[in-house]
């Protein structure tokens, strides 16, 4: 009868069969294979078990994580607990043209990847309210009385102080960045600010603030920043974790020889204000060059920087295209439109000896215009009527020439170089005007569609006036919407139309624009995308305390916390074990008792015969 063995590589005394006849058989299986065989089943269903508990509780504890994390970005409104020491601050000055602002932020102490930026996030107050305090006028106005800057920013560095816990000071980092006003004054004025700083707050408050922690910032630097900010926000420097997130193939800069990679995909930005309009994108491929002079015009505009706390980790180094085009926001191209229409008919009235606009009644037909409203434009004592005709296309069409355009490729408004975007695996943000021109007048903020854009922008510049103003009074429109928007609503409308597709070259079927005033309910400052890259290194000091902390026996109990299934697992294998030998032990003793049975049976059987061949001898 046939019989199947179960060696499973033990040695060869603890090798058995079992019958393959069933039930009569295994009645007949001595204690030991039953023993055996029932704690091989036991230790394999423990096993089992153990692995399926582990990864459902860990891979739920991912999930969990996730969704946590981006719970924490979207509801992130509980007051900074101020008693947590594990709880690290910072602190960013944003010294604008109009007035500077003072931005506390907080995190918690590092998780100990290597890979993982900062949980950077803006500190709340008692009354959750965010920690920020603007005071006027801008820094820029001390340009001649450089002594009395350190008086001016006393009041928001004694706000700060009041929130940060005292004890914390010493460690928490100040910056004082200074940006549009600052830029445009002499190097030597903006010295003697920056150097009335240094020298004064050191003595009077104890964050700490180095020399390179107070300077005046490019618009380039502006950009990045801003641009790091609305990435991290969404989440976009974290790992891929499932298969439905975008990703995008990045040759790493400075390592274009090796493989590229693939990393989650990254959001653009593109943010019209009132003055200029400034975009920024990652390009995660290298870029070609029309021209030598192209080549050394895009090293101004190309930004490559390392987000990792490790400048030998390649992981988070990007490569991200940052212009800002002045003269290009919403209020000063309409200022410009409006010098261009001066200008063009006060010569064609001289020339043909025409009175248009100089009177209300032969105003100037402004496309750009809602039908049927009354405007002037006042120039060197000149006053122009004009009076709108509400046609959208024809505004299109007289606002192109302003995009400054060229023949040249790879390049977008005024003819400044623009690197080729992945079209078809990108998403922008826009915001400002791109936000404002969507959803302010004709409430369609958020994903973009060019043809119902334009459709609702032609509808709203046909409709007269007095229906609009009609439409206001009822409080159709968003809350802090004024007749100002009103007013320029169908000219800013082409003007966003026009920057955005034939000036930065964005196909009219695009689908990844979402038009936005906030992220995750929140106003995302650059201030954020600041704070975040200088202080990218402070993880690697928390990685290396916990690596000093692991070398000690403390991580005795914490791996025992953390591996317990492990260590049950463990515990099996070497109890079985024992067992076993056991066993074989026993089998071994019954082997020698029944050797020492058979060697007295013979010499009881054999003495008798040689005696009696002894007698007949």
């Amino acid at each position: 009868m046939g019989r199947i063995g179960i060696s499973c590589l033990f040695p060869a005394s603890w090798h058995f069969s079992i019958s393959p006849v069933g039930c009569p058989r295994i009645l007949n299986t001595n204690l030991r294979q039953i023993i055996v065989i029932s704690v091989l089943a036991a230790a394999a269903s423990l096993l089992y078990f153990s692995v399926v508990i582990i990864r459902n509780k860990y891979g739920r504890l991912s999930r969990d994580k996730k969704f946590q994390r981006y719970l924490a970005r979207v509801t992130d409104i509980e007051a900074t607990d101020t008693n947590n020491p594990n709880v690290n601050y910072g602190v960013v000055v944003d010294c604008g043209s109009s007035g500077s602002r003072i931005f506390v932020y907080c995190w918690p102490r590092h998780n100990g990847n290597p890979h993982d930026l900062l949980d950077i996030r803006q500190m709340r107050d008692k009354n959750r309210k965010p920690v920020v305090m603007k005071i006027k006028p801008g820094i820029s106005e001390f340009a001649t009385s450089p002594e009395k800057v350190s008086d001016y920013i006393s009041p928001l560095l004694n706000f700060a102080a009041e929130h940060v816990p005292r004890a914390k000071h010493k460690e928490t980092p100040l910056y004082i960045l200074c940006t549009a006003g600052m830029r445009i004054l002499p190097e030597s004025q903006q010295k003697a600010i920056l150097e009335d700083l240094l020298t004064d707050i050191p003595v009077h408050f104890d964050f700490l603030f180095s020399d390179s922690h107070a300077e005046v910032i490019s618009g380039k630097q502006e950009g990045v920043y801003a641009w790091i900010g609305i990435n991290f926000v969404l989440g976009r420097f974290e790992h891929i974790e499932d298969d439905e997130e975008a990703v995008v193939e990045v040759n790493i800069p400075g390592s274009e020889s090796r493989e590229a990679i693939l990393r989650k995909r990254t959001a653009g930005i593109l943010d019209m204000g009132g003055v200029s309009t400034q975009i920024a994108y990652e390009v995660p491929k290298t870029v070609s060059f029309a021209s030598s002079q192209q080549e050394e015009v895009a090293k101004n505009l190309l930004a490559e920087f390392n987000l990792g706390c490790d400048v030998h980790q390649t992981e988070h180094v990007y490569r991200v295209y940052v212009a800002t085009f002045l003269g290009f926001g919403g209020n000063a191209a309409r200022q410009r439109y409006e010098d261009r229409i001066f200008a063009n008919t006060v010569q064609k009235n001289r020339l043909l000896g025409q009175q248009t606009g100089l009177a209300p009644d032969t105003p100037y037909l402004d496309p750009c215009l809602p039908l049927d409203i009354k405007d002037e434009i006042q120039q060197n004592g000149q006053t122009m009527y004009l009076r709108g005709t509400g046609d959208f296309d024809l505004c299109r069409e007289t606002i192109q020439p302003f995009m400054n355009k060229t023949n040249e490729t790879q390049t977008s408004l005024n003819g400044v170089y623009q690197p080729p975007i992945h079209f078809q695996n990108s998403e922008f943000y826009g915001f400002s005007e791109f936000y404002y021109c969507t959803e302010d007048v004709l409430r369609m903020g958020g994903d973009y569609n060019a043809a119902t854009f334009t459709k609702a922008a032609k509808d709203y510049c046909a409709t007269k006036w007095s229906i609009l103003r009609e439409r206001f009074d009822r409080g159709l429109y968003a809350s802090h919407a004024d007749l100002h928007r009103l007013k320029y609503q169908c000219f800013k409308s082409a003007w966003m139309f026009e920057v955005f597709h034939r000036g930065f070259s964005f196909p009219v079927n695009y689908k990844n624009l979402k038009t936005a005033l906030q992220v995750y309910d929140k106003e995302v400052q650059w201030t954020l995308g600041a704070i975040l890259y200088r202080t990218r290194f402070l993880p690697l000091r928390d990685i290396q305390q916990e690596t000093f902390r692991a070398s000690h026996a403390h991580w005795r109990g914490f791996s025992f916390v953390y591996n317990h299934y492990l260590f049950s697992g463990c515990f099996l294998v070497v109890l079985l074990s024992i067992l076993l030998y056991l066993l074989r032990l026993r089998r071994i003793h019954r082997r020698t008792l029944r050797g020492a049975s058979t060697t007295t049976l013979w010499l009881e059987e054999g003495l008798p015969s040689q005696k009696m061949a002894a007698t007949q001898g």
